[in-house]
């Protein structure tokens, strides 16, 4: 029975890492100080504009920075490939050196993401960071000793790399599927509402040029009257489910937007479109119209 017990323990697979692991991370408050100032520095020094949308990944629709870092960790995980089978050692140089290349704009993106997140994601990101900051270095020791015709040293430098990138590939998928960082946290809401035309609420009810949170049915929603027109929007915001319904009104190219009270994203009120990031999604918008009786019915924009 004994003998049967320690072969079973012994032939048992060892046990994956739970995410549950890193709830200790996500509420520590060791890094606090150096998270605030950092996230704070890189939002003054970026600014809104141009360049941070284009880091962000607005003009996309989609966050950039799992796409750069994709390139990066792939030529590494190629040159892991070489490595094994000792190919061709200069397709090996050649692949870590372009890791590296794309490793500055990937952690230019991923910083500028990172510094519009909730603290609980940044305490992960942090670390998510440090441990690339680990792999980049690991290889550039990997590249210099293969330079130097140290190969065989290049190539355990490069495994330990890689290691370190595997590490920080794991808290960023910890981020991006357990903490939502990055998702679209506005899903298209066409299939929560029944077909046809909804009663809201009367024009004389809603105030002119404050927006105003409304439900309908399971939805919440932003509201906001223009004098006799009305624009309806889902009022969480898609970056990280910020109520807009608290943010100011604004115009962008002569087109009156909201800007999210939590992150500063800047949605186009007419149709939901994203205008400023960090948000890359659009906001469900809904059509509306008004009845003879002054009632506001809406819809979801086709």
């Amino acid at each position: 029975m004994e003998k049967t017990t320690r072969t079973r323990r012994a032939g048992r697979l060892p046990r994956i890492p739970s995410p549950e692991m890193l709830d200790g991370l996500e509420r520590t408050t060791a890094l606090d100080r150096p998270i605030a100032a950092i996230s704070k520095t890189v939002r003054r020094k970026l600014g809104p504009g141009t360049l941070r949308d284009v880091l962000h990944g607005v003009p996309i629709g989609h966050p950039l920075h799992p796409a750069l870092a994709m390139v990066t960790v792939g030529c590494w995980i190629a040159t892991a490939v070489l490595d094994v089978t000792k190919a061709d050692s200069r397709a090996s140089r050649t692949l870590i050196a372009t890791g590296l290349g794309m490793a500055l704009p990937t952690a230019t993106a991923g910083l500028t993401d990172w510094s519009t997140l909730h603290r609980e994601q940044q305490r992960v990101g942090f670390v998510h960071a440090m441990t690339n900051i680990a792999a980049a270095g690991l290889y550039t020791g990997s590249l210099l000793m293969r330079l130097g015709g140290r190969e065989r040293a290049g190539r355990a430098l490069a495994f330990a790399g890689l290691a370190a990138a595997g590490t920080g590939a794991y808290l960023g998928g910890h981020m991006a599927y357990r903490q939502a960082a990055g998702a679209n946290h506005a899903e298209q809401v066409s299939h929560l509402v029944p077909l046809g035309w909804h009663d809201l609420c009367t024009l004389k009810d809603l105030p002119n040029g404050r927006p105003v949170r409304l439900r309908l049915g399971y939805i919440e929603l932003f509201v906001l009257r223009l004098g006799d027109g009305v624009s309806v929007l889902a009022d969480g915001c898609s970056h990280l489910a910020g109520p807009l319904h608290q943010g100011r009104i604004t115009v962008e190219d002569g087109e009156p937007c909201v800007v999210c009270p939590w992150h500063g994203s800047v949605f186009r009120i007419a149709d939901g479109a994203v205008v400023h990031g960090p948000a890359t999604s659009r906001q469900p918008a809904f059509q509306t119209r008004l009845r003879h009786d002054g009632v506001v019915q809406v819809r979801p924009a086709e």
